[in-house]
């Protein structure tokens, strides 16, 4: 295909040049966007008398028959062109003739581009969001069948004090809520319409860029025309909130990995998101846990590759700008793959309550409610605190717990406890009094996943 921007050059470049310049292999997805992008243009261009009606139904026709026909597959997209804009220009040229060549009035690849890739985050925006919360409700799930399950919560990787597993989900539901927030805060700003901006200082035609940001359902035109084409700040939020929402995931995936080890044994994935090892027959490895975790390094660097674009650019557009496109879909492509799977394996995994019982009882993870039962007789809280690390060490010495340990074992160390002391430091008692807002008794983590069943609607 011959280039755009022919006239002042023959056009004609060394195949090398070819090779670094052409974006057509990325930006190819964006042949809806570009084409829905181009019949508003054509729409606002009849409305303001730039091009008249028929010319404008001439383009539009031929563009929807372009699109049906790319994604029926009657169409392939040329591969030489020089980008996906030069290839449905140039298509629709050779289809309905001059009306195609007048199109491009009143407007630049600079602010095309930018809106196509606005158009586009925009749609994946939408579906991320729905990703989310399918991952929500999956949490949620999981949570109402885990409700008999206490297991140890932990601080610095060392049991601390017991909870329910569906408050730990819910601790993930939470951050997950905030990602979409986020999402949704990021969306704003990505759905302001650039084109009109044209190549930086807009146009000597009597355009409207109100009306058509309106029809591609935008809040309204970008105030500034250089700063609407050189800028691609919206995608850095966005690989930012993308990196957030990985950095999750990636935490809750290496939970997972640690909880579904012989060594915890807390949860089993379901054998069609683990596999097993080439040598070792008794090998059931959470490989897609893992790629969650290790693909959080790739999406942090699609944002590196974003900011380090832009660090040093002058205003306006830049040619290094075309590295946009390449870091945030990858980095979209990554968390959407990720928020499928970690899905469908939370939905899928079940849970051994019993192994987690044994693991919160083997931790003495109620010392604390033992001290606040010895504070509650009277006992100073650091004195309570002291005598309940005796009674630790003296169920490590005699190889039982708390719970077991004789009534006169306790009576030695402190003449004032009495049989009450098994009720205070029965883990289910333990989990069942923590009734503060947010906290992991059932009443309140019921509540918690009526939030989350409530947020997603």
């Amino acid at each position: 295909m011959s280039k755009l921007w022919a006239g002042r050059t023959d056009g004609e470049t060394a195949a090398l040049a070819d090779e670094i310049n052409n974006s057509i292999g990325v930006d190819c997805r964006l042949q809806r966007q570009d084409i829905e992008g181009s019949m508003a243009h054509a729409r606002m261009l009849a409305r303001q008398g730039i091009i008249t009606e028929a010319e404008a139904a001439q383009i539009t026709d031929g563009l929807a028959g372009i699109l049906g026909d790319l994604e029926s597959g009657a169409l392939s997209i040329d591969m030489s062109a020089e980008d996906i804009h030069t290839f449905v220009e140039q298509t629709l040229t050779a289809r309905i003739g001059d009306a195609g060549k007048k199109l491009h009035t009143a407007r630049s690849r600079n602010d095309q581009v930018a809106l196509d890739l606005r158009l586009y985050l925009r749609g994946e925006i939408d579906e991320l969001q729905a990703l989310i919360r399918a991952l929500l409700e999956a949490l949620a799930d999981a949570a109402e069948r885990g409700m008999d399950a206490v297991m140890p919560g932990y601080t610095h990787l060392q049991r601390a004090q017991p909870i329910l597993f569906s408050h730990q989900l819910m601790a993930y539901a939470s951050m997950l809520m905030r990602d979409s927030d986020r999402l949704a805060d990021c969306r704003q700003r990505v759905n302001i319409s650039p084109i009109g901006s044209c190549a930086l200082a807009g146009t000597t035609y009597d355009t409207d860029r109100f009306y058509e940001a309106e029809l591609l359902g935008m809040d309204g035109p970008c105030a500034n025309s250089i700063d609407g084409v050189s800028d691609r700040d919206f995608c850095v939020e966005l690989a930012s909130v993308l990196s957030i929402i990985q950095m999750h995931l990636s935490r809750m995936a290496e939970e997972m990995v640690l909880w579904s080890s012989w060594e915890f044994g807390f949860i089993r994935f379901s054998d069609d998101f683990t596999t097993g090892s080439s040598i070792m027959p008794q090998k059931k490895n959470p490989d897609m846990a893992e790629l969650i975790r290790g693909k959080t390094g790739r999406v942090y660097g699609d944002l590196t590759t974003l900011l380090t674009m832009l660090k040093g650019l002058p205003l306006a557009y830049n040619k290094d700008m075309q590295e946009d496109k390449e870091a945030i879909f990858d980095a979209a492509d990554t968390v959407k793959l990720c928020l499928r799977v970690a899905e469908a394996m939370i939905s899928s995994m079940t849970v051994n309550s019993d192994r987690m019982m044994q693991a919160a009882q083997q931790g003495f993870i109620n010392a604390t409610d033992l001290a606040d039962y010895l504070t509650g007789r009277g006992i100073p809280f650091r004195d309570a605190y002291r005598l309940s690390g005796q009674l630790v060490n003296k169920c490590v010495e005699q190889g039982c717990v708390l719970e077991t340990l004789p009534l006169s074992e306790y009576r030695a160390v402190c003449p004032l406890i009495g049989e009450d002391v098994y009720d205070a430091v029965d883990l289910k008692n333990c989990v069942a009094r923590r009734r503060s807002y947010g906290g992991t008794s059932p009443d309140s983590v019921q509540k918690q996943i009526g939030l989350v069943r409530e947020y997603i609607g």
